[in-house]
């Protein structure tokens, strides 16, 4: 296999940050892999290379994290992040493309399959983000924890705000957020940290992080899946406190189209990284199943 490259790309005038592993003779469709909120390409690093064994795999930052731009201004939001997604499937991808998408990803990931129709092969769920029609949305991840801390009410002070972020992206505060969301904790190294780190000394990161209250917005979940023409395939790390992995399967069993597959596993919020091997698993004996593999 030869290993990913970056292959940086302009969206809309903005810099993307985009990782791209072509095996000499890949099999079935393509695989697009979205990070969730905080994180970036580097969360599927244990990820790329065994699906690039027989996949062609891109993975890319959404524009307000990792090394993507960070510009003041932008609609932070499910809608942005799907027309990226949609628009590099078509411009640097060019054929059927499974998405994957963890947390806050995999509602971008979601939105993309359906806006994308008959281009998608698939698309598959890590944990997944987003409120369904009948349930108030309330934050996930960062805004979670801080809502929980100080209340929302404060939140909308600026210097807050600032204060706040400041602590967040303290290494042995982002080790802590992570030692809480892996069950196990083997993966939370300093590789790991400094991953999330790094992009938040940005200029503009400020900005996206403040947008955090209000994402992800869009289309409710019920609705995106009355839409998907395509399979779909849940993962679950069923221990994770962030989302309530167990109370959410419900809904989204309720809701899912009938070509839906589940697994579950004993995992957090990112099993992906936590447990690659099972998730690295799951998802080969998936794509070998679709019907175009």
């Amino acid at each position: 296999m030869i290993g990913p490259c970056s292959e940086p790309w302009i969206h809309a005038g903005h810099g993307v940050h985009a990782l791209a592993c072509r095996p000499p003779q890949p099999q079935g469709p393509a695989v697009l892999l979205v990070h969730g909120f905080g994180a970036s390409t580097d969360h599927w690093r244990y990820n790329i290379p065994a699906l690039g064994e027989r996949h062609e795999v891109h993975a890319v930052d959404l524009l307000g994290f990792g090394r993507s731009a960070k510009a003041e201004g932008l609609p932070y939001g499910g809608g942005l992040w799907r027309d990226q997604l949609v628009a590099y499937v078509r411009e640097r991808i060019g054929r059927p493309t499974v998405l994957v998408g963890n947390s806050l990803g995999g509602f971008a990931a979601l939105a993309a399959g359906v806006a994308l129709g008959g281009e998608a092969a698939g698309v598959v769920l890590i944990n997944a983000a987003g409120p369904f029609s009948d349930e108030q949305a309330e934050p996930s991840g960062w805004g979670a924890i801080t809502k929980r801390t100080i209340g929302a009410a404060l939140l909308r002070s600026p210097v807050l705000q600032r204060l706040l972020f400041e602590n967040l992206r303290r290494p042995a505060t982002i080790r802590r957020t992570l030692n809480q969301v892996y069950i196990d904790r083997t993966n939370v190294d300093e590789e790991l940290v400094e991953a999330i780190r790094r992009p938040s000394l940005d200029p503009g990161a400020f900005g996206v992080f403040r947008t955090v209250f209000d994402i992800p917005r869009g289309q409710p979940l019920d609705e995106l899946f009355a839409q998907l023409q395509v399979p779909l395939l849940l993962l679950w790390g069923i221990r994770d406190p962030w989302i309530n992995a167990a109370g959410r399967r419900a809904a989204f069993q309720r809701h899912s189209p009938a070509a839906t597959t589940e697994v579950v596993l004993d995992a957090g919020h990112c099993p992906h990284d936590e447990v690659p091997e099972q998730v690295n698993a799951a998802l080969l004996e998936w794509l070998s199943s679709l019907p175009d593999a």
